[in-house]
């Protein structure tokens, strides 16, 4: 049983992500929780009788199919040796046997693409769905992504008019197109824009398209997929038209991580060899082959099965088994902050900035300096400051300064020197504790994004 075409959409699916069997649009973390197991697949026996089936189907495919026919015949030798010398005879049970086929597969290959696994009759059953009726088949499919935005997370606009979007997998447009233009849309007139993949496991191509298609002003090759059994070249191209400002001048950056994986890292790897973002986080996963899934129903085994490699115009070659460096190499937590910051000092620096917004980039950016190296103030200054300040009070509790004005919420002060707070409730308002010559406070002085300041002597003390 293979699952290579989406039928019902007319549409050739090339999955560059661990994907659902009946679908390929959606990557695997996502689509693997729709057909849930039923059996524990370490309760089922699989004698050397089975083991013996499994490779044999699971060899057949790889030398039919396989993107490249002579390690296809390597793992098929590895797998016959171990067999033959009884290698497997431990992994008795239907878990462990699938499992180590897919770790002997990886040791030739390198390929984090390619698997085996269980699926119980009722997995299978749901997976082939043959029978569905095609408007029954989207019904469900527009009632499961809705549920998670189609994977979009989160959409801000950060001081500086920075933009930021996170996705966590390429659903394919046909689900997910209307939300990535709104998407787009929102940051469409931001001076830089972060696109977040470091969650991001990968998916369909046509969100690739789309997607990219608001940085470049042409209609630009970005990647193609050979075929091995077909022996053909798919080629995926940017859209003409595109519903919305097109952000071709826009200062982008990339974030990344180990789990950026296959679709997401296609997305990386374009941009970083078109010269259009700056990349940032760390070394991605390493998977480029785009695959289908071929299922084994009396065996109940399934295969993630790579049946091609995608070729980049640029470098006639890809990313798999390597992964893409980014730009700036930083942890995947410290990625957002860098590349904020990196966002807020290039636009610093440009010609064009007026006045105002100069202020309001320097506010951006004394802000997340600040986040980044974090200020540590004694507890015995920290207490000095506690006390009234006309309509303002410090309290401490805990070793913490709270900062209350009048009736208003009570706000904790961060540290940005030994004498200036910030708050993470309200980015607009910083809190500076001015001191006289012995160091003893004697007045506060609000400053404001605006360039607005109010000063409030001290009045009492504690």
């Amino acid at each position: 049983m293979r699952f290579t075409h989406d039928g019902l959409l007319g549409l050739r699916i090339i999955a560059i992500g661990l994907v659902c069997a009946a679908l390929l649009l959606a990557p695997a973390p996502r689509a693997q929780q729709r057909i849930r197991m039923q059996v524990d697949p370490g309760s089922v026996p699989c004698g050397a009788a089975k083991q013996t089936a499994i490779i044999d189907s699971v060899t057949a495919a790889l030398n039919e199919v396989y993107v490249f026919p002579d390690v296809a015949k390597e793992m098929e030798k590895l797998l016959r040796r171990k067999l033959t010398a009884g290698d497997y005879e431990e992994a008795d049970n239907m878990a462990t046997f699938t499992s180590t086929l897919t770790e002997d597969l990886r040791e030739v290959s390198k390929d984090r693409h390619l698997s085996v696994r269980f699926m119980d009759d009722q997995q299978l059953a749901q997976a082939a769905d043959e029978d569905v009726d095609p408007e029954e088949f989207r019904r469900r499919m527009w009632a499961e992504y809705k549920q998670n935005n189609f994977q979009f997370k989160k959409i801000e606009i950060l001081p500086g008019n920075v933009g930021y979007l996170r996705f966590d997998g390429f659903v394919h447009a046909y689900f997910s197109g209307a939300t990535a233009i709104a998407a787009l849309n929102l940051v469409g007139y931001c001076d830089a824009v972060i696109i977040d993949l470091r969650y991001n496991g990968g998916g369909s191509p046509s969100l690739i398209q789309l997607i990219t298609s608001y940085f470049v002003d042409e209609v630009t090759h970005l990647n193609s997929f050979y075929v091995r059994k077909e022996d053909k070249m798919d080629q995926f191209w940017t859209q003409a038209y595109v519903p919305g400002p097109r952000m071709v001048d826009t200062d982008l950056y990339v974030l990344t991580s180990n789990r950026t994986f296959s679709g997401a890292e296609e997305f990386t790897y374009n941009m970083k060899n078109l010269e259009r973002a700056t990349i940032i986080g760390e070394t991605t996963g390493g998977g480029a082959h785009p695959i289908e899934r071929r299922a084994f129903p009396s065996l109940n085994v399934a295969m993630s099965l790579p049946f091609g490699r995608a070729v980049n115009p640029i470098t006639e070659t890809n990313w798999e088994g390597t992964g893409i460096d980014p730009h700036i190499a930083v942890p995947a937590d410290k990625a957002l902050d860098t590349a904020y910051l990196e966002a807020l000092k290039k636009l610093r620096e440009s010609e064009d900035v007026d006045e105002a917004k100069r202020f309001a980039l320097d506010w951006a950016i004394a802000g997340l300096e600040a986040k980044v190296a974090a200020t540590a103030v004694d507890a015995r200054t920290l207490s000095s400051y506690a006390g009234t300040y006309g309509p303002r009070t410090i309290t401490q509790e805990g070793g913490i300064l709270f900062y209350q004005r009048e009736d208003r919420p009570k706000l904790r002060m961060i540290p940005m020197t030994k004498t200036l707070f910030r708050f993470e409730e309200a980015e607009y308002f910083r809190l500076e504790v001015v001191v006289d010559g012995t160091g003893r406070p004697v007045k506060l002085v609000g400053h404001y994004d605006n360039g607005h300041r109010d000063e409030s002597p001290r009045t009492s003390g504690s």
